[in-house]
């Protein structure tokens, strides 16, 4: 059987198929084990997630407000991902300029915001923005990026990316190079 293992991995390799790479699995602090799909799924079971609701600097009175259900993982942010199909308002409250998804507005602030402007999701990838916090220099990054799975049917319409913390965040912040 092992013979067979290592005669596949072999044919795989020669034929430029087997290549070294990275994956976000979840991780058991217990054991200090990674854990297989398979494992998470038995314990698995729909919960609320309290949230929060962050305020990432653009420019001066204006700021990205993303939305977390992880918000321990703000220290591995790296990007804000938005969809580029979605749209978004800068809105004017407090003397702050807050962008957030269209349909959201009005959930998120409730009242006392004055709408400034209508922004596609397109327009905003590429936006710099402060990062949170500067533990680790990034070559490329703090800014805003695409992300198909981002909707509006619940937070900001913004979510915080931190590719350490979740697969579909690595696989998003790998696709946008």
């Amino acid at each position: 059987y092992i013979e067979s293992v290592w005669h596949i991995l072999s044919v795989i390799h020669q034929g430029g198929r087997l290549y070294k790479g990275h994956r976000v699995v979840p991780y058991c602090p217990h054991c200090e084990t990674s854990l297989s799909s398979h494992e998470v799924a038995q314990g698995y079971k729909d919960v609320h997630d309290l949230s929060a609701t962050v305020k990432f600097k653009v420019a001066e009175n204006e700021y990205l407000l993303c939305w977390t259900t992880t918000p321990w993982t703000l220290p591995g942010n790296v990007a804000v991902a938005v969809n580029p199909k979605l749209r978004y308002v800068k809105v004017e409250q407090n003397n702050e300029r807050l962008i957030v998804a269209e349909s959201l507005v009005s959930t998120v602030l409730k009242e006392g915001y004055k709408v400034i402007e209508f922004v596609r999701g397109e327009e905003l990838i590429g936006i710099k923005y402060v990062a949170p916090f500067s533990f680790v220099p990034l070559n490329k990054g703090h800014i805003v990026i695409a992300a198909d799975f981002v909707k509006d049917d619940s937070g900001t319409g913004l979510v915080h990316i931190a590719p350490a913390h979740g697969e579909d965040d690595y696989q998003a912040v790998k696709e946008n190079g």
